[in-house]
């Protein structure tokens, strides 16, 4: 990956308590999955930023190798990354998402 790409990424993911890397943005999700985020995400009324992999080629494969994670979206809480749908999806209804959540809109 390269080094500007990663810089951009790091910053994206280091300034922001919850970071989403979607196809589209959170008021127009451009696939299932990332509006699947998007709806959970507002269901806890939390602050998140997104970032549009569509519009941007570099970022969009940048994420994958940044992860090595193979699917998109992906959302990284207080610099970690979480996961996809489907993990989000999963802590969700388990309760686990609130707590990780409030934890890290409170550091």
């Amino acid at each position: 990956m390269d080094t500007a790409v990663k810089d951009r990424i790091d910053q994206m993911v280091q300034s922001n308590p919850i970071m989403v890397f979607m196809k589209g943005n959170k008021l127009m999700p451009q696939c299932g999955f990332s509006n699947n985020v998007v709806q959970i995400l507002n269901i806890l009324g939390v602050p998140f930023e997104t970032c549009d992999v569509l519009a941007d080629p570099d970022i969009r494969q940048g994420i994958k190798e940044y992860s090595n994670w193979p699917t998109i979206p992906q959302v990284y809480v207080n610099g970690e990354f979480l996961g996809g749908s489907d993990i989000l999806i999963e802590l969700y209804q388990n309760g686990q998402l609130q707590e990780i959540v409030q934890v890290a809109l409170a550091s």
